[in-house]
């Protein structure tokens, strides 16, 4: 059977359109009572919608709750409003799964018409669909051909194209043996020949997963979430009660009938409708700002998490640094001539393509060895080994040069002059790496190797402490290396001579003291560390295990994603915080312009009636109004976040008070007096004077 043809890479990268249309289709299809009812908040309005709009359609049914004066056409009024409200909030929620159906749509498209050559037990091979593979079944790849399913390559090595689910362009490298072994179902090989350990079942590979999430069909509530529902409920529950005697109130104390819409309206306008309606596409767009940090989140729950975090453990290499330890100088042994200890150790890393030799190679010839004389084509090459821990060439006259660990030198040479030693534990001292240089058994200097922390890194952490986040810093180094790196990059605390089990060890200690952690791995043995901590943030070019251990998965293979990440979350949460306590406000102002209202003519409360809103009917109608127009004038802020900038907590609570305290009352206050005079005009009756008389008398006073 002849291969299918590989369907063509499709990058979900590219800014999703939103599907206007279908968010709305979508938006109606929520307003169902099995969607509606897992909003408490709005569940609430949903049942006094109905209860409003079968009083209006059907008065007779309820006499008694109509009033002496019953208005079809205000009970319709209120209906509507409510009806909109509902709306509102269930486009607010499809409007950020729209999103995420676009991300989710272009990931589809790789999906089609995948086959594969999987392997039997006697050798031969057979073209399958991909829907029948299984998990532990192995399949052979080609150059051209699309890999199935995720899974571990188990022979050869391959360059593959991830372009269609990472964004970049540049091919990555996955062969067997060590921790880059993991390939991703619907990436293409490119060149080379590989076998592959197929490591999930149909509809449960990375991009499935990663489907189901942007499109928000399994997004599990945090537990912030969760209790922030939980006290908007009983909030809601608490009103409930205040407003079913609230007639009884009024009636004794004003002698003033209310008809159970605008008691309907009154409980609506005072209950936090508006994080109500906006809390869910909070959580399904903050998954998706994540997503679009090519990170792929397997809970709303992780994102979540990063944002409450006390600790991160960040490794050395790669993260902090870049990994690649450059030359910087040359040390020579007293009676040796620094041009001959240069000469030397181009010539020992002649062979040496490791980017720490590179680098001595490069730093030798800028200080004047000349490049003719690297050249040791007759030599033998004497290869590193974790045994001997040197490496050089051996000359064709029989000279013996070699460099490596300054304790392997020194047992090689049988010791080591004194200003070498020393030499050595001044620049671990700094930070550096010393690697020595003999010339048949003879010491001939040292090599100083640094570590270049990464642009910015000191910044970012300078950031993360602000937020309250201790940094810890993971290494293998000795104490005195790492010492100088954490000074240098501006780790809190940090760990040397670090085993593979160092970092579960470290995650188990912080949560035991009840800190949330986070960390970054790419390995089989990083996986019960990750599995450990709160917030795990897999490398997508590590083992499959890593990335199932993982809550996170990062599809650019960079560490100090993690930084981001935690952004991210910090963002979730002010943005989550800033609506509450928006919606909060809005509701004391909504309290101001409507129970003073509706006591008009009653006397004793006109001192609260602080916009003189005259006519109850219009001041009800305005309030509630304004309570649905609200939700969607949010949902920008919910979708995109709040602004976001790394502060101290207290800081962080006089923006919110100031920017989302401060502005609810005023936009409550502003948006139902406009509103209040838009339809007094409308109806023929100006309301603005009153208004204005009461501008004028609080500007004056």
């Amino acid at each position: 059977m002849e291969p299918a043809t590989p369907p063509e890479a499709v990058s979900h990268r590219a800014s999703p359109r939103l599907g206007i249309l279908s968010a709305i289709g979508q938006s109606l299809h929520r307003l169902g009572p099995r969607s509606m009812i897992r909003n408490p908040v709005m569940f609430v309005v949903y049942i006094f919608t109905i209860f409003t709009a079968v009083v209006t359609l059907i008065p007779s049914v309820f006499p008694d709750l109509t009033g002496a004066h019953f208005s079809r056409s205000y009970f319709l009024a209120i209906t509507v409003i409510l009806f909109l409200t509902l709306w509102f909030s269930t486009l607010a929620e499809s409007i950020a799964e729209a999103q995420g159906r676009a991300q989710a749509e272009s990931l589809r498209e790789i999906q089609v018409g995948t086959k594969a050559r999987r392997l039997l037990a006697d050798g031969k091979a057979e073209w399958v669909d991909s829907k029948v593979l299984r998990k532990g079944d192995t399949v052979a790849v080609e150059p051209g051909e699309t890999i199935p399913l995720d899974g571990d390559v188990i022979e050869g090595a391959a360059e593959i194209d991830e372009s269609m689910m990472t964004g970049e362009s540049s091919a990555v490298i996955r062969e067997s043996g060590g921790d880059k072994t993991s390939v991703l179902g619907g990436s293409k090989v490119l060149r080379g020949k590989i076998r592959v350990r197929i490591a999930a079942e149909p509809g449960e590979s990375f991009l499935d997963r990663m489907i189901r999430l942007v499109e928000g069909a399994r997004r599990d509530k945090s537990p912030n979430e969760l209790a922030l529902t939980l006290l908007l409920s009983a909030f809601t529950l608490i009103l409930i009660l205040v407003v079913l005697t609230f007639e009884y109130m009024v009636t004794a104390s004003a002698a003033i009938s209310l008809d159970i819409a605008t008691l309907v309206a009154l409980l609506v306008c005072l209950m936090p409708t508006t994080i109500g309606g906006l809390l869910p596409a909070i959580g399904i767009a903050a998954v998706n700002r994540v997503s679009y940090a090519n990170v792929v989140a397997k809970s709303g729950r992780a994102v979540e998490s990063a944002g409450d975090l006390d600790v991160l453990i960040l490794d050395k290499t790669g993260t902090i640094t870049t990994g690649n330890r450059i030359a910087v100088e040359f040390v020579p042994a007293i009676g040796i001539d620094k041009s001959d200890l240069m000469a030397n150790a181009a010539l020992a890393s002649a062979y040496d393509d490791t980017p720490e030799g590179r680098s001595i190679l490069r730093l030798a010839v800028r200080r004047g060895v000349a490049r003719e004389g690297i050249r040791v084509d007759a030599s033998r090459i004497l290869p590193f080994t974790p045994e001997r821990r040197v490496s050089g060439v051996e000359l064709a006259n029989g000279r013996e040069i070699l460099k490596g660990a300054v304790s392997a030198i020194e047992a090689h040479c049988g010791s080591m002059p004194e200003e070498l030693t020393r030499a050595a534990q001044d620049a671990a001292g700094r930070g550096m790496t010393p690697l020595a240089v003999a010339v048949d058994k003879k010491p001939f200097g040292v090599v100083l190797l640094k570590d270049i922390v990464k642009p910015g890194i000191p910044d970012r952490l300078r950031e993360l402490r602000l937020m309250g986040i201790r940094t810890i810093m993971c290494t293998g180094d000795n104490r005195i290396t790492a010492s100088a790196i954490a000074k240098e990059s501006g780790v809190d605390e940090f760990v040397a001579e670090a085993r593979p089990e160092t970092k579960l060890e470290l995650v188990s200690r912080e949560k035991s003291a009840g800190r949330l952690v986070a960390m970054t791995g790419d390995g089989t043995n990083d996986a019960p560390a990750l599995a450990r901590a709160d917030v795990g943030l897999a490398m997508n070019s590590g083992t499959s295990a890593a990335k199932e251990a993982g809550n996170m998965v990062d599809l650019d293979s960079d560490p100090t994603k993690i930084i981001e990440v935690v952004s991210l979350g910090k963002q979730l949460l002010i943005t989550r915080g800033g609506l509450t306590t928006f919606s909060v406000t809005n509701d004391v102002a909504k309290y101001f312009a409507l129970l003073p209202a509706i006591y008009v003519g009653g006397g004793g409360v006109g001192f609260l009636n602080l916009l003189r809103l005259g006519n109850p009917a219009l001041a009800v109608i305005s309030t509630l109004l304004f309570n649905a127009l609200i939700i969607p004038l949010m949902v920008p802020i919910a979708l995109r976040g709040a602004p976001f900038r790394p502060r101290t907590a207290v800081e962080l609570l006089r923006n919110n008070m100031l920017v989302y305290g401060l502005g609810g009352l005023v936009s409550a206050f502003l948006g139902i007096g406009i509103i209040y005079v838009g339809l007094g005009y409308a109806l023929g009756t100006p309301t603005i004077a009153p208004i204005l008389q009461s501008i004028t008398h609080f500007l004056g006073s």
